[in-house]
């Protein structure tokens, strides 16, 4: 095996000390006793250490040894264990959300120290994530009992965590779920029987209780998604005296996967000798008209979930990216079409690897920026004493989750494919790193919600949250963005390509609205994954271009010989590429919404039969 892990952290630092207006977070009660925008390289820089050092050796080991499931159990990588606890036990982890602990990080700074440690081994990362998500839940919905009992070894590394929601015969259509709840002669205590698949984390032996979070529906509740519940139901059941016993859940075996092997995805039962035993979350919905509160409480935890896996889609292409780059620069084969008789040359000299190596930059610094911008609203949104403000951040969240999980997820598909193909033959030999990039990646736009999901969530949903006012403001940012600096030297042209994105945007729902007034509602599902992709680029247009602003301002106040020249040069070239070369598909899918082409509605299922 041959991972690289060839990060830098230079735009980390752009992005939390030079683009984002940082110093409002860092000034919120929560904050401003412990941090400021002076620290942001005290804390990149240790994790950075931590993950080429510790985290990223370990890769190797998941694809080598990977998770295997025996004798009932998985057993992880064996280097798995000491980096969990390491990152748990050292406050770069799940205790990160800890509403009662100190000296926590804005969710903008942690995005970074997540970045870092997502792109240096993929398949581990999911287990700090999974423990932070269902933590998150017992801390929001939870008693007081519940939190006292599993938040601190949550926290601390050691008891993981997980969410069971996918079921064999219900995945995307949660509301067909099977597994049942039963109530028991204690208050709040259901017993718990079904199945589960695809579930990430739910057996190993790293930690010594496994915490999960299980959505189902208690007998008699109400069918479809309003009758669901979310319970607490751990791997080993928690005695009033603090001793642990089985708690009937038994892990069937893993998937064989082509990407993501140290991550140990498992089929699993519950009560299968009606044992199995769990916490309500919330209200009874035998005291609640047969609703129960699980979808709503499991969406603050898919949410954040989406997100990151967005993020964490961005941060392997990046790596991917970063290692291509690299060997590019070293690679020498070829004599430039201008000079045919000259000299060999490495292979960044050539047009279509430099045009390939940009189109990643480009993409993975847009992303990053959309991302990072998710993250201050998060952080607005929670901390902010204007309500208003944390409504608008809210808003905002809602309109880009879909964007940041379906959009980075889709790309960094095709382009890992590009750098491979910057590598040539050894692209696709696993001894080099970006082969397990693209086996990796793969993934990320199928769990968490499909990226088809995505899409209708956005034009289903947040097109019409709120009566359509929200998005609405969304566009209006981008709007105002363009109006206060369409003016600006050199950056003419790129102003102009966001600003017919963003009419050719408007006239696709005002086409998509017609259609759905006349009711051909099969046009939405049709152009829906193709609107979502367009709406992330107007927006990722924006923020690649604000971005180069500040970089242009750079540049007129250092000289070619400083050792930042070369940095901001490649912002400034990465947002023109962008607006130039990826902007445009945005009026592209607007011309075809406006044909109404129906062809995929009126083939017949018959036309693919062979």
């Amino acid at each position: 095996m041959a991972f690289n892990w060839a990060y830098n952290t230079r735009d980390f630092k752009f992005i939390l000390q030079e683009w984002l207006p940082t110093e409002r977070v860092f000034a919120y009660e929560r904050f401003r006793d412990y941090y400021s925008k002076d620290d942001i390289d005290m804390i990149i820089d240790p994790v950075f250490k931590i993950a080429k050092d510790m985290i990223a050796p370990t890769n190797d080991n998941g694809e080598a040894h990977p998770a295997r499931f025996e004798n009932g159990q998985v057993i992880l990588p064996d280097s798995f264990a000491s980096i969990f606890h390491y990152i748990q036990e050292n406050g770069f982890g799940s205790s990160n959300i800890d509403e009662q602990a100190e000296g926590v990080l804005p969710e903008v700074v942690y995005a970074a120290i997540q970045e870092m440690l997502a792109s240096a081994n993929p398949s581990w990362a999911p287990y700090i994530a999974l423990t932070t998500g269902s933590a998150g839940l017992i801390q929001t919905f939870g008693d007081e009992d519940l939190k006292k009992t599993f938040l601190p070894k949550m926290f601390s590394g050691e008891w993981s965590g997980t969410m069971c929601l996918t079921e064999p015969s219900a995945g995307s259509d949660v509301g067909d779920i099977l597994t049942k709840a039963y109530p028991t002669e204690k208050p709040r205590v259901f017993k718990i029987k079904g199945s589960k698949q695809f579930i990430t984390g739910i057996e190993h032996t790293m930690c010594s209780n496994i915490v999960n979070l299980v959505l189902a529906r208690v007998e008699g509740a109400r069918p479809g998604t309003k009758g669901i519940s979310l319970f607490v139901v751990p791997k080993y059941w928690i005695n009033e005296d603090g001793s642990l016993e089985d708690n009937d859940i038994q892990a069937l075996g893993i998937e064989h996967k082509m990407g993501m092997k140290g991550s140990a995805t498992t089929a699993v039962t519950f009560g299968e000798n009606n044992g199995c035993r769990g916490w309500l979350l919330g209200i009874d919905p035998g005291e609640n008209d047969g609703k129960g509160e699980g979808m709503a409480q499991m969406f603050q935890m898919m949410n954040g979930a989406r997100a990151q896996t967005g993020h964490v889609a961005q941060s392997i292409m990046a790596n991917a990216y970063f290692n291509a780059a690299q060997y590019a620069k070293e690679r020498v084969q070829g004599r430039p079409l201008t000079n045919p008789k000259g000299d060999r040359v490495t292979i960044i000299n050539h047009e279509d690897v430099k045009k390939m190596l940009l189109h990643a930059k480009a993409h993975a610094e847009a992303m990053r920026g959309m991302i990072f911008q998710t993250y201050l609203y998060f952080d607005v949104r929670s901390h902010d004493p204007d309500e208003a403000e944390r409504l608008k951040a809210s808003d905002r969240i809602d309109v880009l989750t879909p964007l940041i999980k379906a959009y980075c997820s889709d790309e960094a598909w095709p382009i890992i494919g590009d750098c491979i193909q910057v590598y040539g033959g050894y692209g696709y030999c696993e001894d080099y790193p970006v082969a397990q990039s693209a086996r990796d990646v793969k993934v990320l736009s199928i769990w968490e919600g499909t990226n088809y999901i995505q899409s209708m969530d956005l034009i289903g949903r947040k097109w019409t949250q709120k009566k359509g006012t929200s998005f609405a403001a969304w566009l209006q940012d981008i709007r105002d963005f363009i109006n206060s600096n369409k003016n600006t030297s050199s950056l003419e042209r790129e102003f102009a390509n966001l600003e017919r994105a963003l009419n050719s945007y408007m006239e696709i729902q005002m086409t998509m609205g017609g259609y759905f007034g006349n009711k051909q509602y099969g046009m939405m599902p049709l152009y829906a994954h193709r609107i979502l992709t367009a709406t992330a680029q107007l927006y990722c247009g924006m923020v690649i271009l604000s971005q180069a602003l500040v970089a242009q301002r750079k540049l007129q106040e250092i000289n070619a010989d400083h050792f930042d020249y070369g940095f901001y040069v490649g912002k400034v070239a990465a947002a023109r590429y962008y607006l130039m070369n990826i902007v445009p598909n945005v009026w592209a899918v607007a011309e075809i919404v406006k044909t109404g082409d129906t062809s995929v509605l009126d083939v017949p299922v018959e036309a693919f039969e062979y």
